[in-house]
């Protein structure tokens, strides 16, 4: 098994996206980046944790490629909105990839530029490619949440 971490705002649609992929164990929301040792949501929230609202996703490499869920990864936001993914607003929401070793680093950045080269002029992407740091696990309420909250309308 492998480990992939991303940011792409709001995390309880991302974590639902990843845990519909096959090869995908598990998917973890949680948050990453920052410098505040066990933040909660409502530290993350104020912005000034520096975390980013994360999902840790466990995936089985012989299944699904760290480059087919970058594909995934890139689908699900902006790229090149900082610090925004529509109504959310603040470096928590930021677009952002945790990589966990150099492989998925070059792995990532190369997969951002052929991205930045399909979009054009004009449109920068703004995505976070930065090694990976201590996975915060977020409070239980916010794990599958959407699965939870059945009521809600499906995002995806």
């Amino acid at each position: 098994m492998a480990k992939a971490t991303f940011g792409a705002g709001c995390f309880w649609g991302i974590e639902a996206r990843f845990r519909q992929l096959e090869g995908v164990t598990s998917a973890t929301v949680g948050y990453s980046g920052g410098a505040l040792v066990n933040p909660t949501y409502e530290d993350v929230c104020s912005g000034q944790t520096g975390h980013a609202e994360a999902v840790e996703v466990i995936f089985d490499p012989e299944t699904v490629s760290y480059d087919a869920l970058l594909d995934v990864f890139w689908s699900l936001h902006d790229p090149t909105t900082l610090n925004r993914q529509g109504p959310d607003v603040g470096s928590q929401y930021r677009s952002a990839i945790f990589t966990h070793d150099p492989e998925q680093d070059s792995t990532a950045r190369a997969s951002k530029e052929r991205l930045q080269n399909t979009i054009g002029p004009g449109r920068e992407i703004v995505t976070e490619i930065a090694p990976a740091t201590t996975f915060y696990r977020a409070e239980d309420y916010h794990q599958q949440y959407l699965e939870k909250d059945r009521g809600r309308r499906r995002l995806f």
